[in-house]
């Protein structure tokens, strides 16, 4: 039986399909969205799938976006009054699945929220409430009674660092979010004609589960655990019930080609340790901006065997350091030792604390991998108090001195590769010379910036470009504020010179430099010619640059009979 309510001034429709014993579908179809978080292009829309399970108890897997709040709000009270559902299982915390979890709960406080350890992390940020909690892990079970026991299985990284599938026992459905999904709006629930569908499922997987290709694969191989699937409930667009095999397959073949030719890091650390999942995710953030694919493993679950084929592949190793005593520090040492024997001198490594009050020294450790010849990419990473905002900032821009090293010979071939003239001419657009600030609670980062332009006048924007792996990076998102300092054309090298510096990861970037607050928040350079105070609007990917649109509340200038600094390049396929 299908249901569907309108509202077609906005294009958008809810569908309610029963899908299985017990198991409810509701389809939140967004018919005319055109683009997806600013990362690809949209030609058939896109779908937020929600299910409702009925056991003797009841579970919601996942919301939906918040531009269906009513819609979807008075379809699930339409099915189930909320304070009968029990559970919430969040497949992960990405807003377009999350983005009513707030909503759920101010209808039924009591239901208990499951998930992975780092998705409560992330969703204490999302609704700022307490909530009921259980934290689950591969193949921990959860059971509804009448034959619905739920089985999770563990998949970070696809494409979300929390994710979790759900599997039923009883109606052999597998709820995936993301994973096997595809951006495609249609009245028809299944995937009944594959050759609709091709495009859209092979353009969201290079988008979204290519660059993680191991993880896939490392999922693929948790799945391969489970009774047999009968269906696949994805998050976003029809459900696979018609070509499971098939559509699973290609996610294997597409994935060990690409982890093939991948530059690969791998992260070891605890995730019932101390901080161990949250540090390790901001240092897989750092890395991943540089274009490198890290692959998370959590060293409870690891198996020696897959250890070992990973770091010999790898060309990065990154540790976070385990418990010095415990119930399984025998198990976690002898991985240890499996990466030590499988660690090459042609490598680069990295070592962290966890702040779990008994780590492991990480010199003992340091000192045996510098024996190897391994190049260190960043000073260990020591944690003796809770980690706030500014540890987690030193975290990702270790990981990011991490992937640039792993990276410099490209990044030099890169600079060579555009032909001479082209390149010339290229560096004859020049620009202005600015200095963007930003802050978010303790942490801060700034950067000399000259690829800055006026985008509108109603309401006056700005784009800025900003290279992907660049620390100020993570405090330009949607939403986040900034200051746009713009340098004197007669006194601009002092604060040049000083921002091109290469800092250390944590480093204080505003060390002897005069400021002042702007009314945002965020630091005004005193020395500047003029400032802007901006708020990020969008951002549009290109190939290693993020096309950055901000809004401009505010501004000023010191001196009006001055003029802007302007940067000329003799080329202009590198700064």
């Amino acid at each position: 039986m299908v249901a569907v309510t309108e509202r077609v001034t906005s294009r958008l429709t809810m569908q309610t399909v029963e899908i299985a014993p017990d198991t409810t579908a509701m389809r939140s179809l967004d018919w005319d969205r055109d683009r997806f978080d600013i990362e690809f292009a949209l030609e058939n829309g896109t779908t937020y799938n929600s299910f409702l399970i009925r056991g003797e108890k009841i579970a919601l897997v996942d919301t939906s976006h918040e531009k269906f709040r009513q819609l979807y709000l008075d379809t699930l009270t339409g099915l189930i009054d909320p304070k009968q559902i029990d559970y919430l299982v969040i497949s992960h915390t990405e807003p377009d699945h999350s983005g009513l979890v707030k909503d759920v709960l101010q209808l039924n406080p009591d239901i208990t929220v499951v998930g992975a350890k780092v998705a409560m992390q992330f969703l204490d940020e999302l609704v700022h409430q307490p909530y009921k909690r259980k934290l689950v892990k591969s193949g921990d079970r959860l059971d509804l009674g009448n034959g619905h026991e739920l089985e999770f299985v563990s998949a970070p990284n696809l494409h979300w660092p929390d994710t979790i599938l759900t599997y039923d026992h009883k109606t052999q459905t597998l709820f995936t979010c993301d994973v096997f999904g595809m951006h495609y709006c249609d009245d028809q629930t299944y995937d009944q004609d594959l050759a609709l569908l091709d495009a859209d499922y092979k353009t969201y997987y290079d988008c979204l589960m290519g660059p993680n290709a191991r993880s896939v694969l490392a999922a693929l191989k948790r799945m391969g655990d489970l009774p047999p699937i009968s269906m696949i409930a994805t998050g976003h667009g029809p459900l696979l019930q018609h070509h499971v095999a098939e559509l699973v397959g290609r996610y294997r073949e597409w994935s060990k080609a690409q982890a093939k030719a991948a530059t690969t890091v791998a992260l070891f650390y605890v995730s019932e340790y101390g901080y161990g999942d949250r540090l390790a995710q901001s240092v897989a953030q750092g890395i991943s901006k540089t274009g490198i694919v890290v692959e998370q493993v959590d060293l409870l679950d690891a198996d020696p065997q897959e250890v070992r084929e990973l770091v010999n592949i790898a060309a990065g190793i990154v540790i976070g350091m385990p418990p010095h005593s415990g119930a399984y520090t025998t198990q976690i040492q002898a991985l240890l030792g499996t990466i030590l024997a499988a660690t090459h001198a042609k490598q680069a490594f990295g070592l962290f604390e966890v702040g779990g009050g008994d780590d492991e020294s990480v010199y003992p450790l340091r000192n045996k991998l510098q024996e190897i010849g391994v190049t260190e990419a960043f000073p260990p990473i020591l944690i003796k108090e809770t980690p706030t905002e500014m540890t987690y900032q030193l975290c990702e821009e270790a990981g990011t001195d991490l992937g640039q090293w792993l990276t410099r010979d490209r990044s030099i071939k890169q600079m060579k590769s555009l032909d001479g003239d082209l390149d010339k001419a290229l560096g004859r657009i020049s620009g202005g010379l600015y200095i963007i600030t930003a802050k978010k609670g303790e942490a801060s980062s700034a950067m000399l910036a000259s690829w800055v332009a006026q985008a509108s006048v109603d309401p006056v924007g700005i784009t800025i470009a900003v290279a992907k792996d660049r620390a100020i990076e993570s405090f330009m998102h949607v939403g986040d504020r900034f200051v746009l300092n713009i340098l004197e054309a007669d006194n601009y090298q002092p604060l040049m010179r000083h921002f091109l510096k290469r800092f250390p990861p944590g480093g204080d970037r505003f060390a002897g430099i005069k400021l002042y607050p702007a009314s945002n928040g965020c630091p005004i350079l005193a020395d500047a010619l003029a400032y802007l105070e901006c708020e990020v609007v969008s951002r549009l990917e290109g190939s290693d640059h993020w096309i950055v649109y901000s809004t401009v509340a505010d501004g000023r200038v010191s001196k009006l009979d001055a003029l802007t600094a302007v940067h000329h390049r003799k080329v202009g396929n590198h700064y």
